[in-house]
Protein backbone atom coordinates (compact mmCIF):
# COMPACT_ATOMS: atom_id res chain seq x y z
CA UNK A 1 0.00 0.00 0.00
CA UNK A 2 2.89 2.49 0.98
CA UNK A 3 4.54 1.47 -2.47
CA UNK A 4 1.09 2.22 -4.43
CA UNK A 5 0.95 5.44 -2.57
CA UNK A 6 4.36 6.51 -3.62
CA UNK A 7 5.03 7.18 0.19
CA UNK A 8 8.11 4.38 -0.56
CA UNK A 9 9.76 3.16 -3.77
CA UNK A 10 12.02 0.27 -4.56
CA UNK A 11 14.35 0.74 -7.50
CA UNK A 12 13.23 -0.95 -10.76
CA UNK A 13 15.49 -3.93 -11.95
CA UNK A 14 17.07 -4.02 -8.88
CA UNK A 15 17.50 -6.69 -6.53
CA UNK A 16 15.67 -6.26 -3.38
CA UNK A 17 16.28 -7.79 -0.09
CA UNK A 18 12.97 -8.70 2.31
CA UNK A 19 14.34 -9.16 5.93
CA UNK A 20 12.02 -11.32 8.43
CA UNK A 21 9.12 -11.35 6.20
CA UNK A 22 6.07 -12.82 6.74
CA UNK A 23 5.11 -16.41 5.38
CA UNK A 24 2.23 -14.59 3.56
CA UNK A 25 4.21 -11.20 2.13
CA UNK A 26 2.93 -9.74 -0.89
CA UNK A 27 6.58 -10.26 -3.38
CA UNK A 28 7.29 -6.58 -4.89
CA UNK A 29 7.82 -7.00 -8.48
CA UNK A 30 11.02 -7.99 -10.03
CA UNK A 31 14.37 -10.02 -8.35
CA UNK A 32 13.65 -10.51 -4.84
CA UNK A 33 15.44 -12.77 -1.79
CA UNK A 34 14.05 -12.80 1.64
CA UNK A 35 16.65 -13.52 4.69
CA UNK A 36 14.76 -15.07 8.05
CA UNK A 37 16.41 -16.91 10.79
CA UNK A 38 12.85 -18.39 11.50
CA UNK A 39 12.87 -21.65 9.62
CA UNK A 40 8.97 -22.13 9.37
CA UNK A 41 8.59 -19.34 7.62
CA UNK A 42 11.94 -20.04 5.39
CA UNK A 43 10.54 -23.49 4.60
CA UNK A 44 7.00 -21.75 3.29
CA UNK A 45 8.74 -18.82 0.80
CA UNK A 46 11.25 -21.77 -0.25
CA UNK A 47 7.88 -23.38 -1.14
CA UNK A 48 6.66 -20.78 -2.90
CA UNK A 49 9.92 -20.13 -5.08
CA UNK A 50 11.52 -17.36 -3.24
CA UNK A 51 15.37 -17.28 -2.56
CA UNK A 52 15.53 -17.40 0.69
CA UNK A 53 18.12 -18.67 3.79
CA UNK A 54 18.91 -17.53 6.82
CA UNK A 55 21.25 -14.39 6.33
CA UNK A 56 20.78 -11.82 4.08
CA UNK A 57 23.02 -11.09 0.50
CA UNK A 58 23.86 -8.13 -1.22
CA UNK A 59 21.13 -6.16 -2.95
CA UNK A 60 19.65 -2.79 -4.29
CA UNK A 61 17.13 -2.32 -1.51
CA UNK A 62 16.09 -3.52 1.60
CA UNK A 63 13.07 -4.06 3.40
CA UNK A 64 12.65 -4.62 7.09
CA UNK A 65 9.63 -6.36 8.52
CA UNK A 66 9.87 -5.57 12.59
CA UNK A 67 10.05 -8.22 14.86
CA UNK A 68 8.43 -7.24 18.68
CA UNK A 69 11.86 -7.17 20.35
CA UNK A 70 13.71 -3.94 20.20
CA UNK A 71 17.42 -5.09 19.99
CA UNK A 72 16.33 -7.23 17.39
CA UNK A 73 14.69 -4.59 15.11
CA UNK A 74 17.87 -2.79 15.53
CA UNK A 75 19.99 -5.45 14.26
CA UNK A 76 17.62 -6.03 11.06
CA UNK A 77 18.21 -2.69 10.14
CA UNK A 78 21.85 -2.84 10.93
CA UNK A 79 22.15 -5.67 9.26
CA UNK A 80 19.56 -4.05 6.17
CA UNK A 81 22.21 -0.76 5.86
CA UNK A 82 25.00 -3.36 5.57
CA UNK A 83 23.96 -5.13 2.53
CA UNK A 84 22.72 -1.72 0.60
CA UNK A 85 24.85 0.51 -0.97
CA UNK A 86 25.12 3.86 0.80
CA UNK A 87 22.38 5.87 -0.56
CA UNK A 88 20.19 2.82 -1.39
CA UNK A 89 16.57 3.18 0.37
CA UNK A 90 16.01 1.28 3.09
CA UNK A 91 12.05 0.50 3.92
CA UNK A 92 11.06 -0.08 7.57
CA UNK A 93 7.50 -1.84 7.92
CA UNK A 94 5.90 -2.81 11.10
CA UNK A 95 2.63 -2.55 13.66
CA UNK A 96 2.38 0.54 15.90
CA UNK A 97 2.47 -2.35 19.03
CA UNK A 98 5.20 -3.89 17.78
CA UNK A 99 7.31 -0.28 18.31
CA UNK A 100 7.00 0.98 14.95
CA UNK A 101 6.97 4.84 16.53
CA UNK A 102 10.08 4.05 18.76
CA UNK A 103 11.83 2.59 15.29
CA UNK A 104 11.10 5.65 13.62
CA UNK A 105 12.47 8.06 16.11
CA UNK A 106 16.03 6.11 16.15
CA UNK A 107 15.87 6.12 12.41
CA UNK A 108 15.39 9.65 11.94
CA UNK A 109 18.93 10.52 14.25
CA UNK A 110 20.69 8.39 11.82
CA UNK A 111 19.17 9.64 8.37
CA UNK A 112 16.65 11.52 7.00
CA UNK A 113 13.54 9.75 6.98
CA UNK A 114 10.93 10.04 3.90
CA UNK A 115 7.10 10.00 3.95
CA UNK A 116 5.52 8.27 6.84
CA UNK A 117 2.88 6.02 5.57
CA UNK A 118 0.31 5.03 8.52
CA UNK A 119 -2.48 2.65 7.89
CA UNK A 120 -4.17 0.12 10.27
CA UNK A 121 -2.10 0.04 13.24
CA UNK A 122 1.00 0.01 11.22
CA UNK A 123 3.72 2.26 9.80
CA UNK A 124 5.85 2.15 6.74
CA UNK A 125 8.58 4.89 6.14
CA UNK A 126 12.30 4.82 4.16
CA UNK A 127 15.50 6.46 4.47
CA UNK A 128 18.51 6.37 2.19
CA UNK A 129 21.35 4.12 4.14
CA UNK A 130 24.42 5.53 5.70
CA UNK A 131 27.76 4.57 4.88
CA UNK A 132 27.34 1.90 7.96
CA UNK A 133 25.34 1.12 10.16
CA UNK A 134 25.56 2.48 13.71
CA UNK A 135 27.67 1.20 16.62
CA UNK A 136 25.99 -1.14 18.50
CA UNK A 137 22.92 -1.60 16.57
CA UNK A 138 24.18 -5.18 15.37
CA UNK A 139 23.15 -7.44 18.17
CA UNK A 140 25.67 -9.88 19.39
CA UNK A 141 25.60 -12.66 21.89
CA UNK A 142 25.78 -11.89 25.36
CA UNK A 143 26.01 -13.66 28.36
CA UNK A 144 22.98 -15.48 31.19
CA UNK A 145 23.06 -17.40 33.53
CA UNK A 146 26.84 -18.25 32.54
CA UNK A 147 25.09 -19.43 28.68
CA UNK A 148 25.52 -17.57 25.29
CA UNK A 149 22.25 -16.15 24.51
CA UNK A 150 20.99 -13.41 21.24
CA UNK A 151 18.40 -10.59 21.53
CA UNK A 152 14.93 -11.59 20.23
CA UNK A 153 15.59 -15.20 21.40
CA UNK A 154 13.16 -17.30 23.70
CA UNK A 155 14.17 -16.00 27.30
CA UNK A 156 17.50 -14.37 26.61
CA UNK A 157 17.70 -12.74 29.94
CA UNK A 158 18.67 -16.10 31.36
CA UNK A 159 17.14 -19.67 31.91
CA UNK A 160 13.33 -19.64 32.06
CA UNK A 161 12.07 -20.90 34.88
CA UNK A 162 10.42 -23.81 33.16
CA UNK A 163 12.88 -25.20 31.41
CA UNK A 164 14.47 -24.89 34.57
CA UNK A 165 12.02 -27.06 36.64
CA UNK A 166 11.83 -29.35 34.34
CA UNK A 167 15.36 -30.21 34.30
CA UNK A 168 15.48 -30.80 37.87
CA UNK A 169 12.53 -32.78 38.37
CA UNK A 170 13.62 -35.36 35.67
CA UNK A 171 15.77 -38.23 36.29
CA UNK A 172 19.08 -38.99 34.37
CA UNK A 173 18.05 -39.98 31.24
CA UNK A 174 19.53 -42.42 28.62
CA UNK A 175 19.76 -43.45 25.04
CA UNK A 176 18.86 -41.27 22.44
CA UNK A 177 16.90 -38.33 23.06
CA UNK A 178 15.35 -35.42 21.46
CA UNK A 179 15.06 -31.80 22.94
CA UNK A 180 12.21 -30.78 20.97
CA UNK A 181 12.22 -26.42 20.71
CA UNK A 182 16.26 -26.63 21.88
CA UNK A 183 16.37 -22.58 22.01
CA UNK A 184 19.92 -21.73 23.25
CA UNK A 185 20.48 -25.29 24.82
CA UNK A 186 20.02 -25.02 28.06
CA UNK A 187 18.19 -27.94 28.58
CA UNK A 188 20.37 -30.20 26.56
CA UNK A 189 23.34 -29.30 28.47
CA UNK A 190 21.40 -30.61 31.48
CA UNK A 191 20.65 -33.78 29.79
CA UNK A 192 24.26 -34.09 28.53
CA UNK A 193 25.02 -34.56 32.42
CA UNK A 194 23.81 -37.89 32.12
CA UNK A 195 26.59 -40.15 31.01
CA UNK A 196 23.89 -43.06 30.03
CA UNK A 197 22.60 -40.29 26.97
CA UNK A 198 24.32 -42.18 23.92
CA UNK A 199 23.09 -38.62 21.89
CA UNK A 200 20.76 -35.35 21.69
CA UNK A 201 19.17 -33.52 19.18
CA UNK A 202 18.59 -30.19 19.43
CA UNK A 203 15.89 -29.11 16.99
CA UNK A 204 15.19 -25.41 17.03
CA UNK A 205 13.24 -23.49 14.51
CA UNK A 206 15.33 -20.06 15.43
CA UNK A 207 18.76 -19.96 14.07
CA UNK A 208 20.31 -17.55 16.12
CA UNK A 209 19.10 -19.84 19.51
CA UNK A 210 20.51 -22.80 17.76
CA UNK A 211 24.18 -20.96 17.09
CA UNK A 212 24.24 -20.02 20.62
CA UNK A 213 23.17 -23.87 21.39
CA UNK A 214 26.59 -24.53 19.47
CA UNK A 215 28.30 -22.71 21.49
CA UNK A 216 26.52 -23.31 25.37
CA UNK A 217 26.68 -27.28 24.30
CA UNK A 218 30.28 -28.73 23.67
CA UNK A 219 29.45 -32.51 23.73
CA UNK A 220 30.22 -34.93 20.98
CA UNK A 221 26.66 -36.35 21.81
CA UNK A 222 25.02 -33.13 20.27
CA UNK A 223 23.53 -33.20 17.10
CA UNK A 224 22.47 -29.60 16.21
CA UNK A 225 19.07 -29.03 13.49
CA UNK A 226 17.81 -26.30 12.49
CA UNK A 227 14.02 -27.24 11.27
CA UNK A 228 10.68 -26.98 12.30
CA UNK A 229 9.77 -28.84 15.54
CA UNK A 230 6.33 -29.53 14.57
CA UNK A 231 7.48 -31.04 11.43
CA UNK A 232 10.45 -33.21 13.08
CA UNK A 233 10.58 -36.41 11.88
CA UNK A 234 13.79 -37.76 13.30
CA UNK A 235 14.30 -40.68 16.19
CA UNK A 236 12.26 -42.87 16.85
CA UNK A 237 14.04 -41.66 20.69
CA UNK A 238 13.95 -43.20 23.98
CA UNK A 239 12.83 -39.68 25.31
CA UNK A 240 11.59 -36.14 23.58
CA UNK A 241 12.31 -33.37 26.15
CA UNK A 242 10.18 -30.03 25.38
CA UNK A 243 9.56 -26.35 27.22
CA UNK A 244 6.88 -25.43 23.87
CA UNK A 245 6.36 -22.19 22.85
CA UNK A 246 2.45 -20.56 23.44
CA UNK A 247 2.79 -17.64 21.80
CA UNK A 248 2.15 -16.73 17.98
CA UNK A 249 2.81 -13.14 17.91
CA UNK A 250 1.35 -11.47 20.82
CA UNK A 251 -1.46 -13.73 21.46
CA UNK A 252 -1.34 -17.09 23.39
CA UNK A 253 -2.15 -20.12 20.65
CA UNK A 254 -2.11 -22.96 22.50
CA UNK A 255 -2.12 -25.15 18.83
CA UNK A 256 1.90 -24.62 18.99
CA UNK A 257 1.71 -26.70 22.04
CA UNK A 258 0.13 -29.13 20.80
CA UNK A 259 1.63 -29.33 17.53
CA UNK A 260 4.34 -30.11 19.46
CA UNK A 261 2.82 -32.91 21.65
CA UNK A 262 1.49 -34.54 17.98
CA UNK A 263 5.41 -34.53 17.46
CA UNK A 264 6.53 -36.17 20.28
CA UNK A 265 4.11 -39.31 19.98
CA UNK A 266 5.63 -39.28 16.44
CA UNK A 267 9.38 -39.32 17.07
CA UNK A 268 8.82 -41.54 19.91
CA UNK A 269 9.88 -45.35 20.08
CA UNK A 270 7.02 -47.48 21.25
CA UNK A 271 8.52 -47.32 24.43
CA UNK A 272 9.81 -43.66 24.83
CA UNK A 273 9.16 -41.41 27.47
CA UNK A 274 7.73 -37.53 27.09
CA UNK A 275 8.79 -35.36 29.55
CA UNK A 276 7.56 -31.40 28.90
CA UNK A 277 6.60 -28.60 30.90
CA UNK A 278 3.79 -26.51 30.35
CA UNK A 279 2.35 -23.04 31.75
CA UNK A 280 -0.30 -24.13 34.43
CA UNK A 281 -3.59 -22.08 32.44
CA UNK A 282 -2.50 -24.12 29.22
CA UNK A 283 -5.32 -26.38 27.76
CA UNK A 284 -2.79 -29.45 27.00
CA UNK A 285 -4.51 -32.18 29.11
CA UNK A 286 -7.13 -33.36 26.28
CA UNK A 287 -4.65 -33.91 23.68
CA UNK A 288 -2.19 -35.66 25.98
CA UNK A 289 -4.66 -38.05 27.55
CA UNK A 290 -5.52 -39.15 23.75
CA UNK A 291 -1.81 -38.97 22.34
CA UNK A 292 -0.68 -41.29 25.30
CA UNK A 293 -1.21 -44.31 27.13
CA UNK A 294 -0.40 -43.21 30.79
CA UNK A 295 -0.07 -39.43 31.71
CA UNK A 296 2.16 -38.34 35.17
CA UNK A 297 1.87 -35.12 36.43
CA UNK A 298 5.44 -34.65 38.65
CA UNK A 299 4.49 -30.69 39.56
CA UNK A 300 1.41 -28.64 39.43
CA UNK A 301 2.38 -25.51 41.08
CA UNK A 302 4.81 -22.38 40.96
CA UNK A 303 2.98 -21.40 37.41
CA UNK A 304 4.10 -25.01 35.76
CA UNK A 305 3.14 -27.97 35.07
CA UNK A 306 5.27 -30.90 34.18
CA UNK A 307 4.22 -33.96 32.43
CA UNK A 308 5.87 -37.37 31.76
CA UNK A 309 3.99 -39.74 29.27
CA UNK A 310 4.67 -42.88 27.48
CA UNK A 311 2.36 -43.08 24.27
CA UNK A 312 -0.06 -45.29 22.70
CA UNK A 313 0.83 -48.49 21.15
CA UNK A 314 0.96 -48.12 17.05
CA UNK A 315 1.25 -43.88 17.72
CA UNK A 316 4.43 -44.04 17.25
CA UNK A 317 6.38 -42.96 14.14
CA UNK A 318 7.77 -46.77 12.84
CA UNK A 319 4.31 -48.59 12.45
Amino acid sequence: MALDAGAVALPQGGRVLLLRPPEDVELPAGDVVAATGFKPVHDRLAARGVAVGPDPVPADAAVVFLPRAKAMSRDLIAQAIDAVPEGAPVVVDGAKTDGADAVLKLCRAIAPVGEVFSKAHGKCFAFPAPASAPPGWRAEATGADGFATAPGTFSAGGVDPGSRALADAMPPLSGAVCDLGAGWGYLAARLLQSPAVASVDLVESEHAALSCARRNVDDPRARFHWADATTWDGGPYDAVVTNPPFHQGRAADPSLGRAFIDAATRILAPRGRLWMVANRHLPYEATLRDRFAEIVVHRDGGGYKIVEGSPKPNRGKRR
